[in-house]
């Protein structure tokens, strides 16, 4: 009876986009971060939790505008607002701390593991994505 209820909490796990994910540059195929999604009052929200490459250790938002400008990016929200439609979240922004712009945003779950999370400004096909990883 245990094992049936572990196994639907393990298949539910890893059939929601919650949870920490590591993050692959679409440029170079580098994992970058680790950032961790979850839902606050119906809405997906991102943070980074940690930077993984050595040089990037203890940067801070230097081309971001507001309240983020200056902040360490270990610790930042760069997801923000997403809603629930169908299998897509969507119709909120992501922040690219490289170059302190936000982008309309849509992420979707490929598999279990993998999410295609995608920026863009305006047109979802005239943007980039990028694939995450599930951290296990």
């Amino acid at each position: 009876m245990y094992a049936i209820i572990l196994a639907a909490l393990l298949s539910f796990q890893t059939s929601s986009v919650q949870g920490t994910w590591v993050n692959i540059d679409d440029e170079t195929g580098v994992e970058k971060s680790e950032i961790t999604l979850y839902v606050e009052n119906g809405k997906l929200y991102g943070k980074i939790e940690r930077l993984l490459l050595p040089e990037d250790q203890g940067k801070v938002c230097e081309k971001c505008k507001g309240k983020e400008k200056n902040q360490p990016i270990e610790g930042l929200i760069i997801v923000k607002g997403l809603v629930k439609d169908g299998e897509v979240w969507t119709d909120g922004k992501i922040l690219d701390p490289a170059n302190g712009k936000s982008y309309d945003c849509t992420i979707k779950l490929d598999d279990s593991n993998t999410l295609n999370v995608r920026g863009y400004l305006g047109f979802s096909f005239i943007g980039r994505s990028q694939v995450w990883k599930r951290k296990v």
